[in-house]
């Protein structure tokens, strides 16, 4: 039995997972249909907290200005000091998070996708919010990550019940996809991809990250006003918009507690450091395909 834990922050409700099976797997390999979609019931996305909570690190790093983060998100090139982290948002609901081909949504103008000029592909729209909570204050800083494409990436059930996955392309503009996320495996962003970083020297034109103590708080189909000229595609019991259809809109915010030092030291300060590069080798969704 999963449990989801809640805590609150500044009068937010803030789902954190208690969840462990899955995380560290490899990325698996075959064809890319290797089973049939399940498409009878309704999708459940969570955010993976423990893997959050594991693999953040800060250190300084050289972001040039040829990196679709740094131009997307308005960072300043050179030597920046970030707080990078990992985010998988397992699908626990007993149907597929069916997307399919993004140039059909684009071709159908639905909304759901939206040109990259950097990255010369198209993006998820309102997939998942990256945010920085000062532990005091509440004061909010915004990640670098701007687009999404959600895909099978990691096992989720370590139980058997999962045997291979469905959905593994992202696609371009010119070469069709298929995006998803199969019941029982998660999409993972790892902390070297491209966004996956607050600036905290202010470099990207919020302001400078004290030394103290913060939350990460990342949520997983978040929820959004309706507005003129915007989709919105589904609404939960409130009445706010989600792009994707789930079961259970009350448990995709996860949040994890960290301190952020005075100096990160040589080989970076966290529980994620020391293991991984230090530098961006990719820079957009051309993760495995």
């Amino acid at each position: 039995m999963r449990v989801v834990h809640l805590l609150t922050l500044g009068g937010f409700a803030l789902a954190a997972c208690n969840l462990t099976d899955g995380r560290g797997a490899a990325v698996p390999s075959g064809p890319q249909f290797a089973h049939d979609q399940d498409l009878v019931g309704t999708p459940d996305l969570i955010v993976d907290a423990q893997r959050l909570a594991d693999s953040w690190v800060i250190y300084d790093q050289n972001l040039p200005s040829t990196l679709c983060s740094v131009q997307e998100g308005g960072v300043t090139p050179g030597v920046r000091r970030v707080l990078r982290f990992t985010v998988t948002t397992p699908n626990i609901g007993n149907a597929d998070v069916f997307i399919g081909d993004p140039l059909e949504h684009v071709a159908n103008n639905d909304g759901l996708f939206e040109f990259a000029s950097c990255h010369n592909h198209f993006h998820f729209r309102h997939y998942a919010t990256y945010e920085l909570l000062d532990a005091n204050t509440g004061k909010v800083w915004r990640a670098a990550k701007h687009g999404f494409c959600m895909i099978d990436v990691t096992p989720w059930q370590s139980d058997g019940g999962v045997g291979s996955w469905v959905y593994r392309i992202c696609g371009t503009k010119t070469t069709h996809g298929n995006q998803g996320i199969s019941v029982g495996y998660a999409d993972t962003y790892f902390k070297w991809l491209g966004g996956q970083y607050f600036v905290l020297d202010g470099g990207d034109g919020q302001d400078p990250v004290p030394p103290g103590d913060y939350f990460i708080r990342i949520t997983v189909d978040p929820p959004f006003p309706e507005t003129a000229g915007d989709v919105c595609p589904h609404k939960d019991s409130a009445g706010s918009c989600h792009m994707l259809l789930e079961s259970n809109y009350d448990n995709n915010v996860a949040i994890v507690r960290i301190t952020i030092p005075d100096h990160p030291g040589k080989t970076g300060f966290g529980p994620g450091g020391g293991t991984d590069p230090q530098d961006e080798v990719i820079d957009d969704e051309k993760r495995p395909s």
